[in-house]
C-alpha cells in the first residue's frame, strides 16, 4: 500500500472490506452483550452516613476552629473504621466468610464534601449483604468509639438501604465500548491486510509494485463490444457458420 493515500482510496479500502468490518463488529457487540448479561456478576453499592457532632468542650472555640478539629477527627475515624478493631466484630456478628483485609477491600470511608458527615460505602455482589455490612459497621463503630477515644459525639445520620441497581457492569457503556472496539479493530485490520496485498490488477499497480512503464493495455472482449464495433456481426449466423465448419471437418 502506498505511503500517502487519498480519502477516496480510504473509502475504497473500507468498502472492499465492508463484510469483514461488519462481521467483526457484530461479533464484538455480541460478545459484549453476553459478557455483560451472562458472565459478569453484578456489584451493588450502598452507604450509611455518620454525623460527627461538636462536643460540649468546644463550644467556647471559634466556629472555624471547631470545623478544623472535627475534620481532623474524621480522618482519625476513617482509620479506625477500616481497622480490625471494628471490622473483626462485623465479620463475627454477620458470620462472614471473609478476613479483615478482604472486608476492608469492600468498603470505602470518606467525608461528604469536607463536612462533618462520614460516609461508609460497601461494594458487594449480594445487595442485601452489602446493606447489612454497612449498617453493622456503623453500629459497631458508634458503639465502640466511646471506649476507643473516650468520646460520645458520633451518631448514625442515615442507615444503608437496599440498592437494587448494580453499579457495574453498566450495559449501555459496555455495548458502546464493544461497538467502538469492534469498529476500530476491524478498520485497522482492513488497512493491515491491504498493506500485505500486492496483487496486480490495474495499470497503477504495475507501475507501483513492478516499477515498469505501461506501454499498452488490452481491452476485455465481449459480445456487446464486438457488436458495437461490427454491426454486421450476428451471433446466430456466427454460430451456424461454426457448426457448418465443424461438419465439414468431420466429413
Amino acid at each position: 500500500m502506498k505511503d500517502n493515500i487519498s480519502i477516496k482510496e480510504i473509502f475504497d479500502i473500507l468498502k472492499k472490506r465492508l463484510l469483514m468490518i461488519s462481521s467483526i463488529t457484530v461479533i464484538a457487540v455480541t460478545a459484549g452483550v453476553v459478557l455483560t448479561f451472562f458472565v459478569l456478576t453484578p456489584t451493588y453499592q450502598t452507604s450509611t452516613l455518620l454525623l460527627i457532632n461538636q462536643s460540649s468542650e468546644d463550644n467556647q472555640e471559634s466556629l472555624s476552629g471547631d470545623i478544623n478539629t472535627q475534620l481532623d477527627l474524621i480522618n482519625t475515624y476513617n482509620v479506625i473504621i477500616s481497622s480490625p478493631r471494628i471490622l473483626n466484630p462485623v465479620i463475627e456478628e454477620l458470620s462472614l466468610e471473609l478476613n479483615h483485609e478482604e472486608l476492608k477491600d469492600k468498603i470505602r470511608v470518606g467525608s461528604e464534601e469536607e463536612s462533618q458527615v462520614v460516609s461508609i460505602s460497601v461494594n458487594e455482589k449480594d445487595p442485601v449483604l452489602a446493606m447489612d455490612i454497612a449498617n453493622k459497621i456503623a453500629e459497631i463503630f458508634t458503639r465502640d468509639v466511646v471506649d476507643i477515644m473516650s468520646i460520645n459525639n458520633v451518631s448514625i445520620l442515615s442507615e444503608a438501604s437496599l440498592e437494587e441497581t448494580p453499579i457495574r457492569p453498566i450495559p449501555p457503556l459496555n455495548i458502546v465500548i464493544s461497538l467502538l472496539g469492534g469498529l476500530m479493530f476491524s478498520t485497522v485490520l482492513s488497512f493491515f491486510l491491504e498493506s500485505l496485498d500486492h496483487s496486480v490488477r490495474t495499470e497503477g499497480d504495475v507501475e507501483e509494485y513492478m516499477e515498469l512503464p505501461v506501454l499498452g493495455t488490452v481491452a476485455q472482449a465481449n459480445k456487446k463490444n464486438i457488436k458495437s464495433r461490427n454491426p454486421a456481426f450476428d451471433e446466430n449466423s456466427s454460430l451456424t457458420s461454426d457448426k457448418k465448419r465443424s461438419e465439414k471437418v468431420g466429413v
